[in-house]
C-alpha cells in the first residue's frame, strides 16, 4: 500500500530504494500555496477589465487600450514559454515558483506609482511585470499535481491548482467595482484605485515570502509508479528539443492543442469584455457586470473541481472533455441570446450554465494532455496548450471587440460560437490514447527486493 511519509522523514532505507512509492504530507501546502499566488496573479489580470469603463475615464484613454493591459498577458506568454517550460524541465518547481511569486509581487509594487491620469505607462510597466509572472505560473499544475500527488489524486490536484487562478478571475470582477466605484472625482477615484493596488501588492509579498519558506522542489519519495519511472530516467536521456518535437508529431495532443485554445481563447474574450457587453445593455450596472464575472467563474470553478474528481475516479477523459466541450457550446449560445432580453437574472442563470462548462473545461484539458504525452514533461504539454489559448484569446478579444463596435454585442458572441462549434467537432476525432494510465497499471505490482529483506515486498497504489 502506499505509505504515508512522517513528517521531516528522511531514513537511509529510503534512500536505498527509489521505486519506493509514499505520499508525502506537505503536498497539500504546495498545491494550496500555488493556487494563491496564482489567484493573485489572475486577480491582476482582470482587475482592468472589470471596471474598463472607470479606468478609461481616469487614464484617459480608448476602452482599447484598456482591453490590452488584458491582452498583454496573453501576448508576453507566446515568446517565453519555451525558455521557462526549458528552465522548469532544467531547474525544477522551486525556481519556477519563487521567480514568479517574485515578480507577481514587483508588478503589483510598481502599479502604486500609476495614481496620477498622466501616468499611464507606470500601469502598462506594471501589468507586463505581473504578465511574466504568469508565464512561471500557468504551466505549473500539471507538473505539481504529477510531481507531488499520487495517481488516483492527480485530476483532483490539477483541479485545485487551477481553481486557484479561476478563483483569482471571480475575485477579480467581484472585488474592483466594489472597491472603486464609478465616481467623477478624478482625487477620490485615485485614492480608490491605490485602496486596491495597496492590498494587491500586500497579499502578494506575503505570498512570496511563504513560497520561499514552504515551496520545496519535490518529495522525498515518488508518489506514483509513473513519476518513479520518470525519476529513474538518467538526464542525459532526456532532450528538450527532442521533446517538443515529438509532441509536435503526436496528432493527438496537435488536435487537443487547437481546441483548447478555442475554447480557453473564447474564455479570455468574454472575460475582456464582458464589462463592456453587460453596460451597453444595462448602463451603469458595473457592480453586476462584475457579479455575472462573478457566477461565470465559480460556476467554472465547481465544474473543475467535480470533472477532476469524475477523471479520478473513471478516467475518461476523452468522454468527459467531449460532454464538456458540447455544453460549452451550448451555453454560449444560451447566453448569446438571452443577454439582450432587459433581465439581469436571465443572464446571470445562463452565464452560471457556460461557466461551469467552459471554465471547469480548463483543468480538463491540462490532464488529458499529460494522458497523451506521457512520459513527456507536463510543462511542456500544458505550456503549448497555453500558447494556443494566448495566441487565439489575442485573436478573439480583437476580433470581437471590434465586431461589437460594428455590428453589436450579439454577433460577437455568434462569432465565439463559431469557434466553440469547430472545436467540438475537432474534440470527437481525438482519439483515447491514456499514455500515463497504461504507465500506472502496467506497474502497479511490481516486485522490489529491499537490500535488507530476501522476500519481495509489493508495493501497490491506493488512496489515502
Amino acid at each position: 500500500m502506499v505509505q504515508q511519509e512522517p513528517a521531516g522523514a528522511a531514513g537511509e532505507a529510503a534512500a536505498a530504494r527509489p521505486a519506493e512509492v509514499r505520499l508525502s504530507r506537505r503536498r497539500w501546502a504546495v498545491v494550496l500555496l500555488f493556487s494563491s499566488y496564482s489567484l493573485c496573479n489572475a486577480f491582476q489580470w482582470i482587475q482592468y477589465g472589470s471596471i474598463n469603463n472607470i479606468f478609461t475615464g481616469f487614464y484617459g484613454v480608448s476602452a482599447f487600450a484598456v482591453d490590452w493591459l488584458s491582452m498583454s498577458y496573453m501576448l508576453t506568454y507566446i515568446p517565453l514559454l519555451f525558455p521557462v517550460a526549458w528552465l522548469l524541465d532544467k531547474r525544477g518547481l522551486r525556481l519556477i515558483a519563487l521567480v514568479g511569486s517574485a515578480l507577481n509581487a514587483l508588478g503589483a509594487w510598481v502599479k502604486l506609482g500609476s495614481l496620477k491620469p498622466h501616468l499611464f505607462p507606470v500601469t502598462v510597466l506594471g501589468q507586463v511585470i505581473c504578465s511574466l509572472a504568469q508565464v512561471f505560473i500557468l504551466g505549473m499544475p500539471s507538473r505539481i499535481a504529477s510531481v507531488w500527488f499520487g495517481s488516483h489524486e492527480v485530476s483532483t490536484a490539477c483541479s485545485i491548482a487551477v481553481f486557484g487562478n479561476q478563483l483569482g478571475i471571480a475575485v477579480g470582477f467581484l472585488v474592483p467595482p466594489v472597491l472603486v466605484p464609478n465616481v467623477e472625482d478624478v482625487e477620490k477615484l485615485a485614492y480608490h484605485i491605490s485602496i486596491m493596488f495597496f492590498m494587491t501588492a500586500g497579499v502578494a509579498t506575503a505570498l512570496f515570502i511563504l513560497v520561499v519558506i514552504v515551496f520545496k522542489e519535490k518529495p522525498l519519495h515518488p508518489p506514483s509508479r509513473a513519476q518513479a519511472l520518470i525519476q529513474s530516467r538518467p538526464t542525459e536521456e532526456y532532450s528538450y528539443v527532442q521533446s517538443i518535437l515529438r509532441l509536435l508529431r503526436n496528432a493527438n495532443f496537435l488536435l487537443l492543442m487547437v481546441t483548447y485554445g478555442l475554447n480557453t481563447g473564447c474564455f479570455y474574450a468574454l472575460s475582456t469584455l464582458l464589462n463592456r457587453m453587460v453596460i451597453h445593455h444595462y448602463p451603469g450596472e458595473e457592480v453586476n457586470a462584475g457579479r455575472i464575472g462573478l457566477t461565470i467563474v465559480l460556476s467554472g470553478m465547481v465544474g473543475a473541481l467535480i470533472s477532476g474528481i469524475w477523471l479520478d475516479r473513471t478516467k475518461t477523459y476523452k468522454q468527459t472533455t467531449l460532454v464538456v466541450y458540447i455544453m460549452s457550446l451550448v451555453g454560449m449560445i444560451a447566453y448569446t441570446f438571452t443577454l439582450s432580453l432587459g433581465r439581469l437574472w436571465v443572464v446571470f442563470v445562463t452565464a452560471g450554465v457556460l461557466g461551469f462548462f467552459m471554465t471547469g473545461y480548463l483543468p480538463l484539458g491540462f490532464e488529458f494532455a499529460a494522458e497523451l504525452t506521457y512520459p513527456e514533461s507536463e510543462g511542456t504539454s500544458s505550456g503549448l496548450l497555453n500558447v494556443s489559448a494566448q495566441i487565439f484569446g489575442i485573436a478573439f478579444t480583437i476580433g470581437q471587440g471590434q465586431i461589437m463596435d460594428r455590428f453589436g454585442t450579439k454577433a460577437g458572441n455568434i462569432f465565439l460560437c463559431s469557434f466553440l462549434f469547430l472545436g467540438t467537432v475537432m474534440t470527437a476525432f481525438i482519439k483515447a490514447d491514456l499514455r500515463r494510465q497504461r504507465a500506472n497499471l502496467d506497474n502497479e505490482q511490481t516486485k522490489v527486493m529491499p537490500e535488507a529483506c530476501a522476500d519481495p515486498i509489493i508495493l501497490e497504489e491506493s488512496k489515502l
